[in-house]
């Protein structure tokens, strides 16, 4: 038998298109009803079912389809050009990205950091320059501050390139989204690079003050000082400064470099005492077990090259291991002692360079300016026969690279000790006048790298900021130098002590009365000593 099929029966339609079926069969009813009506004339007779329901009106939605899809997307530009312009304001005010294409909360929440972070940085230095140099010269710090910049530097990049796939056009062409990364990529790179090479140099920084500063303290470091009383009351501090001379061929290091730097402690003025490497019969203070050994000075039988002052960094703790007490350098210890007991005055601390690496530390920063007087042989052995390979001539204003720098101080062929001694006390004087900050900030690596291997010090980590902030003050100060040279007072081979004494007094508190114009141990400005004077 056949099914009979309702004509009015519609078949199924998806849920989509159910409302406009539903609409549909509600207009062919109400014709079909509207069909049946009697007309005007004719009474309607009563009605025996209930009307046919009239057709539901429809309501246009009150937001128009895609409405947030839109809304979201209002920012977004149909061109490149806008885009990489918004991802540009992101990356230099990170969250501003965010706040323009009216992502406000994001934005907020991207800003806020930012500048908080921004602002504790500029207070903390700008609070005081001591704060400063307690975050350059503290190693624990540093890692620290290189850790966040390396943590905020990630965070950043990725805020950028979250701006740009946020502006970028919804239509793109294959080179505009190859355009578009290579420009985030190169946003990234540029405005972070200096971020980067700052994480570098605090991390390189750390390394050089844990190397150099690591608290080898020696039995003649001062023992009364304190980071908040970094001279333990003092007004001057005293600095020995070794020149170690520990090349092929030689048993140990030799210093054939001596100079001591006493430095006021308040105004940075500054005097230097330069003494010959050969002096003989150094003294050693009467409270000193050196002094028991020797009551007469540095002296013995044998070799007189074994009883120089250059000898006693390498001599003492070989004759006698272990005099002075618990130390990490024996040697320096003797020779701190032996340059305070002869000058009568005492040696704080000492930096030793060894001059293997002097070659390196000029190259750093780029070399130095000296004027040369006289010419100055690159190698050669005066009493060998053995002549130079070359010559330093004479000039005025001569850049020096780190080889020509290193002959310059040490060569001592067709010359004698003390003309040595006046190029070193220049070569001491044109390295502090070329390491300035922007030299020192542009090099900085090289010059960590070579400090790292031929520095030495007893200079405490803690005391660091105290001396930085001293050396400022000393380089808008006079440097003044004495240099003892053989004259009527002055003999290496057997020095008048008592003079030597007399002299230092004199230099550090000049008691008001001057000092002939003859006399080789009146205190010289180093920028006259040095100025270019040709024989």
């Amino acid at each position: 038998m056949t099914d009979l099929v309702d004509p009015a029966a519609e078949p199924r339609t998806p849920r989509t298109g159910r409302r406009r079926a539903t609409t549909r069969r509600q207009a062919r009813q109400a014709r079909r009803a509207a069909r049946r009506a009697p007309s005007p004339s004719t009474p309607s007779p009563p009605a025996t079912s209930p009307p046919a329901p009239s057709p539901s009106p429809i309501h246009p939605p009150s937001r128009p389809p895609g409405h947030r899809a839109r809304r979201r997307s209002w920012r977004r530009a149909a061109g490149l050009p806008g885009p990489l312009a918004v991802t540009f304001l992101g990356a230099l005010v990170p969250g501003g990205g965010f706040l323009w294409t009216g992502r406000r909360l994001l934005g907020v929440l991207v800003l806020l950091p930012t500048l908080a972070l921004v602002g504790f940085s500029a207070w903390y230095v700008a609070r005081d320059l001591d704060a400063a140099l307690d975050l350059v010269l503290d190693p624990t710090r540093l890692k620290v501050a290189a850790g966040v910049i390396v943590g905020a530097l990630s965070v950043w990049a990725l805020i950028v390139y979250l701006t740009y796939r946020q502006v970028r056009p919804v239509q793109r062409r294959a080179w505009t989204t190859l355009v578009g990364h290579a420009f985030v990529l190169a946003l990234v790179g540029v405005v972070g690079a200096p971020f980067a090479v700052a994480a570098r140099y605090a991390t390189v920084q750390a390394d050089l003050v844990e190397t150099v500063f690591s608290d080898n303290e020696t039995s003649t470091t001062p023992r009364d000082v304190t980071p908040a009383d970094p001279w333990g009351g003092r007004e001057r501090v005293n600095v020995l400064l070794l020149g170690g001379d520990g090349g092929e061929g030689r048993d140990g290091v030799r210093t054939d470099t001596v100079i001591l730097v006493s430095i006021d402690t308040t105004s940075g003025k500054t005097v230097m005492f330069s003494l010959p490497r050969n002096m003989m019969n150094a003294q050693f203070p009467e409270d000193s077990p050196l002094h028991d050994l020797y009551p007469y000075g540095f002296s013995g039988y044998g070799d007189d090259g074994s009883y120089m002052l250059n000898a006693i960094y390498r001599n003492v703790p070989a004759l006698h291991p272990g005099v002075l007490g618990e130390s990490t350098n024996e040697g320096a210890d003797a020779i701190k002692q032996a340059v305070g007991g002869s000058l009568g005055i005492g040696v704080d601390y000492y930096v030793l360079v060894n001059l293997k690496g002097f070659q390196e530390i000029v190259d750093a920063i780029g070399g130095i300016t000296v004027n040369v007087n006289t010419r100055v042989a690159i190698n050669g052995n005066t009493d060998a026969g053995i002549p130079p390979t070359g010559w330093i001539e004479p000039g005025p204003d001569q850049t020096l690279d780190g080889f020509h720098a290193l002959w310059f101080a040490r060569g001592r062929y067709g010359s004698d000790d003390y003309q040595r001694m006046d190029r070193q006390r220049c070569t001491v004087a044109a390295i502090i006048e070329a390491a300035d900050p922007v030299t020192l900030v542009r090099r900085y690596t090289a010059l960590a790298a070579a400090g790292k291997e031929v520095v030495y010090s007893d200079i405490p980590q803690s005391l660091l900021p105290a001396f930085a902030g001293l050396a400022l003050r000393m380089k808008d100060a006079k440097v003044r130098s004495v240099v003892f040279k053989t004259s009527a007072s002055f003999f290496s081979g057997d020095p008048d002590f008592d003079y030597l004494r007399d002299t230092v007094a004199k230099a550090i508190d000049p008691p008001g009365t001057r000092r002939k114009r003859d006399d080789p141990a009146r205190p010289k400005n180093t920028a006259n000593s040095c100025a270019y004077d040709p024989a």
